[in-house]
């Protein structure tokens, strides 16, 4: 499906990846070796694909949309590669993490090179305004995370205070490659501000589709262990519902509380998988989506948008 969704950008989208090949080749082989394990690894290529998508409404010129879809996916890689630190995370996308293979002081500061390297591709498009988004987006990514890393177990946390975090850690990032797609082809404000809208709720719906796949998927799927969000104390969209529902005697309430973790891991995922929590958060996912597409009416109507609007059911209908 993604392939078709692709259509209209899939050469430039090749011309990414011939990019992310070119930042792998620098002197050290370590280096290298690290470079070509992260940025080879895979992945849909969402974030890339939404700036040049973006990018064809007006006037596209790769030679600043090119880099920028790199930037954004390298930037993504190197959130990545810190969030498998901070976590103790073993296994992403069905592989060892970067700290799993070669430890944790070199994932820290692979991390760090790749923000560096794509603060460097930014500077190719030549555009302050595109730079300063871009350090916004990662002031907003790290401000996310850190508001999770001062929450763990913290069974006080509220629907909207689960969408502040998630915009923070998650729609910051698609949003800033809708908007920069837009800026760098010279569209008009209101498109700017249709298609950085269409970012930030498709974002949203795409990390609650995340958390929903968390329950209920299984570890081939995922690439990673179910209840990896519950392990590590992170409450959830599901995880919120659950509590609702049983506000008293509660498998994930006696997870927080430090009691006989893999059980309450094990019933409180039975407990979702079991009810309509999942669909009453594809649900609420499915609205942002709807959201995200009101967005695109403002916008011309072509093979871009409607790849748009495709994506967005892509990404409730996504089972990984």
């Amino acid at each position: 499906m993604l392939s078709t969704i692709y259509e209209p950008i899939q050469e430039d989208l090749v011309r990414v990846e011939d990019r992310l090949r070119s930042a792998c080749e620098v002197d050290s082989p370590q280096l290298s070796k690290l470079l070509d394990y992260t940025l080879k690894s895979g992945g849909k290529r969402i974030r890339p694909a939404l700036v040049l998508l973006s990018g064809k409404f007006y006037h596209y010129d790769p030679n600043y949309l090119l880099p920028m879809a790199t930037a954004v996916e390298v930037l993504h890689t190197a959130t990545l590669v810190h969030d498998d630190v901070i976590d103790n995370s073993l296994v992403r996308r069905g592989y060892p993490t970067v700290n799993k293979v070669w430890g944790e002081d070199k994932a820290i500061l692979l991390g760090d090179y790749l923000l560096a390297k794509s603060q460097e591709l930014v500077a190719e498009t030549q555009n302050l305004r595109v730079v300063r988004l871009f350090a916004q987006t990662f002031m907003a990514l790290s401000g996310g995370e850190l508001n999770q890393a001062f929450n763990p177990f913290n069974l006080e946390q509220t629907r909207q205070q689960y969408r502040q975090r998630i915009s923070a850690k998650t729609a910051s990032l698609i949003s800033l490659a809708t908007e920069s797609g837009a800026i760098l082809s010279q569209a008009p404000e209101g498109s700017v501000e249709a298609l950085k809208q269409y970012g930030h709720n498709l974002g949203i719906a795409f990390q609650i589709v995340d958390d929903i796949l968390d329950f209920i998927g299984t570890e081939e799927e995922m690439g990673k262990p179910t209840g990896s969000d519950l392990a590590q104390g992170t409450l959830t969209l599901p995880a919120i519902f659950l509590l609702e529902r049983y506000p008293e005697d509660n498998p994930v309430r006696r997870l927080f509380q430090n009691e006989d973790r893999q059980k309450n891991i094990g019933l409180a995922t039975e407990l979702v998988r079991n009810s309509s929590i999942p669909q009453e958060c594809y649900a609420v996912a499915s609205d942002y989506c709807a959201k995200a597409c009101q967005n695109l009416s403002l916008l011309p109507d072509d093979a871009s948008r409607r790849s748009l609007i495709q994506l967005a059911e892509y990404v409730v209908k996504r089972r990984k």
